[in-house]
């Protein structure tokens, strides 16, 4: 082919066998400048000689997988050269894996065999076939690359066996959580400043987190390691201190603390609760039949507050909107920086209430429904304060950061609250509110053709058609990958499970309501003796999830082009992004 219009790569397409693997072609690129060319290669697991211990469960699989990818990573970029912005050198790519262990489908292990999924810059003479360059890629350079870094006697078994470990000791905190009655730890010697404000890696020689004693816990871990650290109970737990001293660092650490990290991350014993939320102002983005009621009621015009809609919400509208989709979602932990809130959603002192009657505001701030939060329905908080005072007097616990070292300020912050209490407001809300389903139309997806299709563009922006998801301030995605992801995942749902004409769902009867919802092993419809019933937002996506913990994450192929480059969010950010979906269409049903 050297030589050759680069449209006659095309006849590459299809299967190759090699000594030990085979290579699938999946797409090639139309011209130098396109995307990457789409590949994957298939080894029996038995000609990778990997021992099944060590691949026996879903966690060992996800942490295998993940190593896989970091090292054949590491061997394609020893290997093959990189391409140059004209796409004259070649190259081979796979799957970025960040700080996060996660499932993702760079590397998916399967019972007989492991299916590596890459992309290839085919070489290229301005629009003509570099043929020899290609040939020696992909049959000479790429089989090095596979044989050390698929190939278990030729890895490092010792590194892979500690990764696995490892995720195990950290699964394991964060199921002892509940147990203990805490929403997150934070280990003793953690490294939490990053090196700057873009990148992900440790700042080197930083200050290590040191417990306080009032909050000391320990773990014996399934690695046989003892592990201590400052463990945050359930409740209000109030963070404050001066500028720069570690109050949002600790914030951050703790709203990644959802996934499991790789060792050298200074963060891989940071352990949240895994559906924890970090709650923020979001100005501008709108807002679909939510009940916000139970912070903002009587607007100007009679709005209606408990099914509220706007293309363009405010600070304090969003922020609202914000806490009861985490609810609605499951949230049990809700996380908060007042920097990034809205001032008139998080308080309103005595003095602004003397001013401006209770009758002409229609907003509740944060501070008067924390408490009732946590009292009815069991939903911690964790907020940053470093200007209001006032939540001293709600909070159950005030750690004060000095110099990235946590403090416990709990007795003193009540003795100053005890000094202004006529200053303060009583809070006496008894109830939290009135809570809503909303269940998702087929009629708010309903455009046709090639515009029917959720398509990810850069790390935080979903294409539906023309229609843009904006996804910048979900502060708990780790990147593309996820969003790609998301992405599938929106589109399996919208094809698959939205309620409406021919989408029906088996119910079984006498179970609580998220037991009923239960899709058929080998049946994208779900059949009902009865009717038809539409799903509220949080059960279809948690059915998407059954499917594919049950089916694994190819599961999803068919709704992406990016097949090797999948991370798996978790369901607050999926639900996050059906919520930024301009054209939702759903169904209030209060419960």
């Amino acid at each position: 082919m050297d030589r050759q219009s680069y449209a006659a790569y095309k006849s590459l397409k299809g299967e190759y066998l090699f000594n030990n693997f085979k290579l699938v072609i999946d797409h090639i690129q139309p011209d130098p400048y396109a995307p990457p060319s789409r590949m994957h290669i298939i080894i029996s697991r038995k000609s990778a000689g990997f021992p099944d211990e060590i691949l026996d469960n879903k966690l060992k699989l996800i942490s295998a997988s993940d190593f896989l990818t970091r090292i054949f990573k590491s061997a394609v970029s020893r290997f093959v050269p990189h391409t140059d912005s004209t796409g004259a050198g070649g190259g081979i790519y796979i799957s970025d894996c960040g700080q996060e262990i996660i499932e993702r489908s760079s590397v998916i292990i399967y019972p007989e065999y492991i299916d590596v999924r890459f992309e290839v810059q085919l070489p290229a003479a301005g629009r003509r076939i570099m043929g020899h360059a290609a040939a020696k890629i992909l049959a000479e350079l790429l089989p090095k690359a596979v044989n050390a870094s698929l190939i278990y006697k030729n890895i490092d078994s010792a590194a892979l066996k500690k990764q696995a470990e490892l995720t195990a000791d950290q699964e394991f905190i964060r199921t002892e959580l509940k147990k203990k009655k805490l929403i997150a730890f934070v280990a003793d010697s953690a490294i939490l400043p990053r090196e700057s404000g873009i990148s992900r890696k440790p700042m080197k020689e930083a200050t290590a987190f040191k417990s306080p004693p009032e909050f000391i816990t320990s773990f014996k871990l399934p690695s046989g390691k003892n592990i201590t650290g400052m463990g945050i109970p359930e409740g209000i737990t109030l963070i404050v201190g001066g500028g720069y001293h570690g109050k949002s660092t600790l914030l951050k650490a703790l709203e990644k603390g959802v996934y499991n990290h790789r060792a050298g991350d200074g963060r891989e014993f940071v352990i949240t609760v895994p559906d924890c939320s970090k709650i923020r102002a979001e100005d501008g983005r709108s807002i679909r039949n939510v009940n916000i009621s139970p912070f903002i009621n009587n607007l100007p015009g009679k709005n209606n507050t408990s099914n509220f809609s706007t293309e363009n919400a405010s600070g304090s509208t969003s922020q609202a909107a914000n806490v009861m989709e985490a609810i609605e979602s499951g949230a049990t932990l809700l996380l908060i920086d007042e920097d990034t809130s809205a001032t008139n959603f998080m308080i309103r002192d005595k003095r602004m209430q003397q001013l401006v009657a209770d009758n002409k505001e229609p907003i509740t701030p944060f501070i008067d429904k924390a408490r009732v939060l946590y009292d009815e329905l069991n939903i911690s908080s964790v907020i940053i304060a470093g200007g209001s005072g006032d939540y001293f007097d709600i909070a159950d616990r005030v750690i004060m950061m000095d110099e990235y070292i946590p403090f416990d300020v709990t007795d003193k912050a009540r003795e100053i609250a005890d000094m202004y209490k006529d200053l303060t407001k009583k809070f006496d809300h008894k109830s939290f509110g009135r809570l809503s389903k909303r269940l998702p139309l087929k009629a708010g997806f309903s455009k046709s053709g090639r515009m029917d299709t959720f398509k990810a563009k850069g790390a935080y922006t979903i294409l539906y058609g023309d229609e843009a998801i904006d996804l910048s301030y979900l502060e708990q995605l780790t990147g593309s990958g996820q969003t790609d992801c998301i992405a599938a995942i929106l589109g399996y749902i919208k094809d698959k499970l939205i309620a409406g004409e021919n989408r029906e769902v088996k119910v079984i009867a006498g179970e609580n309501m998220e037991n009923k919802l239960i899709a058929g092993k080998n049946s994208d419809t779900y059949k009902s003796k009865e009717k038809s019933i539409k799903l509220p937002l949080p059960d279809l996506v948690d059915m998407a999830y059954k499917t594919i913990d049950r089916e694994g994450i190819a599961i999803l192929f068919p709704y992406t082009n990016r097949t090797g480059n999948l991370v798996l969010p978790r369901k607050q950010e999926v639900c996050a992004a059906l919520n930024r979906y301009r054209g939702l269409s759903v169904e209030c049903v209060e419960v």
